[in-house]
């Protein structure tokens, strides 16, 4: 948002002026000098305001992440800590992690589609069920996936978001690879989790969102959110996305070098155990 200022000088003040005392021409130019450096004022205060709450936002993603890494098996108190940094963050920035255009067009998706993502407005932290996003060990996205991903996309691309990051990570559950033909493509968990989140970023990438604004990351059956069963557990298989400020050195898209996505094989819903590895 800019703050709009319309020029009134020279020519344009003498109209206005008409046939009126110098003294009157010369309030009236002061008057108006007073108000551009009003409006200047104030497009400073609100750019100040926005890049301080891009930073928040940032401090807020990194802070969720890291909490996500931790909260099974980590230090207590460095739990504790990274929960209360994560409310006065949450709390300096209003309701919602994310802004409020954002947030509520990722709800309206998650509405349409509840069996293949989650999202929670507190964190700003969206989940895609990895049992309906791709096949057993598999980095193949299925077609319900594609279908849901163009609209992420669509979102991703609009004005309220075209300037945030996108960081993709995937995750697995503790069930190790064991079929020949799945270690050729996967040889770990940890290689299988970031390739589907490479297979999300190239299918939102194929979609128009901008190369130069993603991060990837693949962490394996090493953070769990849930513990594992006997089978593994449907809650850990998963590719989380988090949605932080740009860094302000970034290029554009026009700028950052072209990538092409590889063409993505649908597949069909997968079932609902990972151990078909």
């Amino acid at each position: 948002m800019r703050l709009a200022l319309i020029p009134l000088t020279g020519a344009a003040l003498i109209a206005l002026a008409g046939c009126v005392p110098q003294s009157q021409y010369d309030d009236l130019m002061n008057a108006y000098r007073s108000k551009e450096q009003q409006l200047l004022q104030l497009q400073n205060e609100f750019d100040t305001s926005r890049a301080n709450e891009d930073m928040l936002r940032k401090q807020l993603g990194e802070a969720m992440a890291r909490l996500t890494s931790i909260q099974n098996g980590g230090n207590q108190a460095e739990i504790d800590a990274l929960k209360k940094q994560i409310d006065d963050l949450i709390a300096q920035i209003g309701q919602k992690a994310l802004p409020d255009d954002v947030s509520n067009m990722i709800v309206q998706l998650v509405e349409m589609y509840p069996d293949v993502l989650e999202f929670d407005e507190k964190t700003g932290i969206i989940r895609f069920k990895s049992d309906v996003t791709f096949d057993s060990g598999s980095a193949k996205l299925s077609s319900k996936a594609d279908a849901v991903l163009e609209k992420f996309a669509s979102i991703l691309n609009s004005d309220a978001a075209q300037n945030l990051e996108v960081r993709v990570v995937g995750h697995t559950d503790n069930v190790r690879i064991s079929k020949p033909a799945t270690l050729k493509e996967h040889p770990t968990n940890v290689h299988l989790s970031a390739h589907r989140a490479i297979s999300v970023r190239e299918a939102l990438v194929r979609d128009g969102v901008g190369s130069n604004r993603f991060m990837i990351g693949g962490y394996g059956e090493f953070r769990p959110i849930a513990t594992n069963a006997r089978n593994g557990n449907e809650k850990n298989r998963r590719v989380e996305v988090y949605l932080v400020a740009m860094p302000t050195n970034s290029l554009s898209p026009s700028e950052a070098a072209p990538t092409v996505a590889s063409p993505t094989t649908t597949a069909p819903a997968a079932s609902t155990e990972e151990n078909l590895k």
